[in-house]
């Protein structure tokens, strides 16, 4: 725990870990609130120790939400892994060019592809919310969800990441045609993968603050248990709403960073 970390800031960063857990449960992006309240709760704290014990404290709000989802909503596990491990292989190059990559090059062109995200669910108001086929997929598909959901969506966490829950939904959706409760069920089985691979590597750097990521953790899977069970009980529909919310609010944050940040 940084020692120089006060009671006030202590009890904020716990309600961004219980708010975040939730948000990640029912359609991901909870990092969106977390990283930012970590940056600004530990302004002497190295990044790498900020992303490290974000990743501590992510990976137990998103395991509990997945093992809810599990239980109780109809996900094919089997495919989840299958893509999770793509997504892990994709995370591990991303991060691997995380470093030579501008960010000032890559924000523009993440928000023309949320925008288009936002569109599309806008302008479909059925998408998502029909109940998922019971049927088998075809191996086509559960091919193009590994080499998108997994890969590609898993390459962008490694590079950037925020808004990768979010990204997986709508993927996972598209692609396999889910019903937004299952491809937000699906995403979390995904996001432990990715999780458990990033969490891996800054723990082998040392860069992790386990009390705080611990203290943190018990606040994160309040949150993801609360979110899985209300996104289980209300539906498709309220899926789709959070997660228009998010989209709206990831475009907000990159924009301010773009335009107005100093």
């Amino acid at each position: 725990m940084p020692p120089d970390i006060s009671l006030f800031t202590l009890t904020l960063l716990c309600l961004a870990a219980l708010a975040a857990g939730w948000i990640d449960a029912v359609v991901g992006g909870g990092g969106l609130l977390l990283l930012p309240a970590l940056l600004v709760g530990l302004p002497h704290t190295p990044v790498a120790y900020v992303l490290g014990t974000n990743k501590s404290t992510a990976i137990v709000g998103t395991t509990a939400a997945a093992v809810t989802y599990v239980r109780k909503a109809p996900i094919d596990v089997r495919t989840a892994l299958r893509i999770g491990l793509a997504a892990v292989a994709g995370s591990l190059v991303g991060a691997f060019f995380a470093a030579g990559i501008n960010s000032a090059v890559l924000r523009p062109l993440i928000m023309a592809v949320l925008l288009a995200v936002l569109v599309f669910v806008l302008v479909r108001p059925a998408f998502g919310t029909a109940v998922a086929s019971s049927g088998p997929v075809s191996r086509k598909r559960i091919a193009a969800a590994i080499l998108i959901a997994g890969l590609g969506i898993g390459f962008y966490d490694g590079l950037i990441g925020p808004g990768t829950g979010a990204f997986l939904v709508v993927a996972l959706a598209a692609v396999l045609h889910m019903d937004l409760v299952t491809a937000s069920a699906t995403s979390k089985v995904v996001n432990v993968c990715t999780n458990l691979g990033s969490l891996t590597m800054f723990a082998i750097q040392g860069t992790v603050l386990w009390q705080l990521g611990a203290l943190l953790a018990l606040f994160n899977f309040a949150g993801g248990m609360v979110g899985a069970r209300m996104a289980l009980k209300r539906g498709a529909g309220f899926v789709r709403g959070v997660l228009v919310v998010v989209v709206v609010a990831l475009l907000c944050k990159l924009g301010y960073d773009e335009w107005l940040a100093v």
